[in-house]
């Protein structure tokens, strides 16, 4: 057994501690009130080595009923579960122990850490999903074959809790491990830390032109709801999942000086973070950032998004008062909900009804009266019914992980929220049976792209029921209702992940036959970094998460990136696959300091090949954000807005080259002309304007 095996018996203690063999079942006790276990003791008046018939009788009268002696009362025993730490040589272990209190999942688990010199590592995690569990009048003792992110040579995992009254310290756990063979392996002593399974710090800071109150609490019992009414905050709706958040002081954050822009862009908000976070650092870490602002540039269907997606991801999140603001109790609730929302995505918690992308896949969940789920897409009755059946809680699969995930699975900044790494090819099989009444269609623009050219798929819904279909129109995979599955040219099948994930309101339209909405998406670049950087036939498909719980799935199309063919090509290809570069493209240009090497890059293919194709989405990444302010919270004290000015004249040199080229697509082609208005606007063009928005082509209801 290696040196290094935490589990091993090296170090194990000769008094091992046997299971106790006839006693009350855990089930027999569980369900008292409070989740306190209590079992009456009564107090033996039995004289030692005296036979209870061999007592005189005495004959004395009957006692008045005011003096008569009151019954022994039970011991009311704690309940056991929680948080314990302990160590053994130069391991840490910090367990968790759900067996009891509130929505006991009936688990252990534990994060290992190891000591060298004077570092701390972690080392691994490890959790008992089937434990037996035996319950007497004086201990729990739970027992199972462990899952270990490491070779565990002694799987068998034994934990053993003394029971102590009320009025008594909380007592220390014992873990013992042993071997499938039942052989002893190491034994960590563990004083019982925390109700809480896990803690995390939570830093809320409110932008100062948030037109109404930042979130406090909301009861529950305000408007219909399932379960007991109850006042309910973040802290404490994270609190009842057993999880605690420890506040850290939040600030006002000044925006004074942004001018008539206030709203917030994906990029701004990414560069915010990573300047005034005060506990932001590029490293797995139990701290969370939410951002209360007013606006998003999305406009007020936007609820949230958890938005952190450079390095060390799930570190930051962001809501926004524009859709949720206010004080009636439906504001409230919604205020609660939004917050909580994007608190679970940097859990890693994935949408209710996109299980199914998790590591490993999980079955959809799209009826999941949970956090996770969106109330507006909720398939048994829509939001009313979800409301009336809502208990403001996570699901049971949503807490395991949340309390028993392993570690990097669930800390900000370990496993980035990624959801393709276990996807294999099943998810692009045919559906069996489709009567969604629904089809889902993609495509590109153009047959082949070269390597490194953005690929943007476009997307349109339209209805084959002549009844009509009600649908939503949230066709862009950024808003979680749309997953885009990609088959590389080597077979790996992977879901392409957007850098942010908004959380979007209802908005619904009742497609005819004939109808049809539709939206593009860059798809080239995510959270998974760049998707097509190589030269190959790609696979994608799209599918609809619909109203009723349907996944409508698109026929599969193909892509083609061709290889480049000659040294100009090889370098454009260099100059557009960083993945600062991939980022400028997905944001739509940034002044974020860490994507400076993409706006070099960009800046190099507009100086060495101005006359190739590939230069006109350089020009529009650049074009864009010329256009607008750039707002940046400042570091230090005293946070306040930084802001760049606009810059209409250079946005009107790129863009209009831009909208005169053939190379984009028609979606962005559009987003290109009304970029080029609004600078033209600015500049104090109305006439140019109003000429340049008279190209784009009409919306209607094409374009969600």
């Amino acid at each position: 057994m290696s040196q290094l095996d935490p589990t091993g018996a090296d170090s194990a203690s000769e008094d091992v501690l046997a299971e106790p063999n006839g006693q009350p079942s855990y089930e027999e006790i569980s369900s008292m009130t409070n989740g306190q276990l209590g079992i009456g003791e009564p107090h033996d008046s039995t004289p030692t080595g005296a036979a209870p018939e061999a007592l005189p009788v005495p004959h004395l009268p009957p006692l008045p009923a005011h003096k008569m002696p009151l019954p022994p009362l039970p011991v009311i025993k704690k309940a056991v579960s929680g948080c314990y730490a302990g160590s053994l040589g130069s391991f840490q272990l910090e367990l968790r122990v759900d067996v009891d209190r509130s929505r006991p999942m009936k688990r252990v688990s534990g994060d290992l850490f190891h000591t060298v010199g004077h570092t701390l590592s972690y080392y691994g995690s490890f959790v008992v999903d089937s434990p037996t569990i035996t319950v007497s009048a004086s201990q729990v003792v739970v027992r199972g074959l462990g899952r270990f992110t490491f070779t565990a040579g002694a799987p068998v995992v034994q934990v053993t809790l003394p029971r102590v009254n009320v009025f008594h310290p909380q007592a220390a756990a014992t873990l013992q491990f042993f071997t499938v063979t039942n052989a002893p392996g190491a034994s960590y002593h563990c004083p019982f830390t925390s109700p809480h399974y896990r803690t995390v710090r939570i830093e809320t800071d409110c932008v100062s032109d948030v037109a109404t109150p930042p979130f406090a609490t909301y009861h529950t019992g305000s408007l219909p709801s399932g379960g007991t009414p109850r006042n309910i905050s973040v802290v404490s709706a994270f609190t009842e999942a057993g999880i605690g958040m420890s506040p850290t002081a939040g600030e006002k954050v000044n925006i004074v000086h942004a001018g008539p822009d206030a709203s917030w862009s994906n990029a701004e908000l990414h560069a915010s973070m990573q300047k005034h976070f005060s506990l932001w650092n590029d490293l797995p870490q139990w701290c969370v950032w939410q951002l209360v602002a007013q606006n998003h540039d999305f406009g007020a269907g936007l609820y949230g998004i958890m938005f952190d997606q450079e390095g060390k991801q799930r570190q930051g999140c962001a809501v926004f008062h524009r859709g949720i603001g206010g004080t009636t109790a439906e504001q409230l609730r919604l205020q609660l909900y939004t917050y909580v929302h994007e608190l679970g995505h940097c859990f890693n918690l994935l949408h209710s009804w996109q299980k199914q992308y998790a590591s490993p896949p999980k079955p959809n969940r799209p009826d999941s009266l949970s956090w996770m789920n969106y109330p507006w897409a909720y398939p048994k009755g829509g939001p009313a019914a979800f409301w009336s059946s809502f208990d403001f809680r996570f699901d049971d699969e949503e807490l395991i992980h949340l309390r028993h995930g392993f570690r990097n699975d669930v800390i900000m900044g370990g496993k980035d929220f990624l959801a393709g790494s276990s996807l294999g090819r099943d998810v692009m099989a045919d559906p069996l049976a489709d009567d969604s009444g629904l089809v889902l269609a993609i495509s590109t623009h153009k047959p082949s792209f070269a390597l490194g050219e953005p690929v943007v798929l476009e997307l349109k819904l339209r209805a084959t029921d002549t009844r009509g279909r009600r649908a939503h129109t949230w066709l862009h995979p950024n808003c979680g209702m749309v997953k885009i599955l990609i088959s590389r040219p080597g077979g790996e099948v992977s879901g392409y992940e957007p850098m942010i994930d908004h959380l979007v309101g209802e908005r619904q339209v009742v497609l005819g036959v004939g109808d049809e909405i539709g939206d593009s998406a860059y798809i080239g670049y995510g959270r998974g970094g760049f998707y097509f950087d190589q030269p190959g036939q790609y696979r994608v498909r799209a599918a609809y998460a619909a109203l009723d719980g349907s996944q409508v799935l698109s026929e599969i199309l193909t892509i083609r990136v061709r290889y480049p063919v000659s040294e100009e090509d090889e370098r454009l290809a260099e100059l557009f696959l960083g993945e600062a570069q991939g980022a400028l493209l997905y944001l739509k240009g940034s002044d974020n300091e860490t994507l400076r090497a993409g706006n070099d890059a960009f800046d190099e293919v507009l100086e060495r090949f101005d006359a190739h194709p590939m230069a006109t989405y350089a020009r529009m990444v650049k074009g864009i954000n010329a256009a607008r302010t750039f707002k940046t919270i400042s570091a230090g004290e005293g946070k306040e807005v930084t802001v760049r000015a606009a810059q209409p004249e250079a946005s009107i040199a790129l863009l209009s080259q831009v909208t005169q080229s053939p190379v984009l697509d028609p979606v962005s082609a559009d987003q290109a002309l009304s970029c080029l208005a609004f600078a033209q606007h600015t500049a104090g063009d109305a006439k140019g304007a109003q000429e340049t928005l008279a190209k784009a082509a009409p919306r209607g209801r094409r374009k969600s």
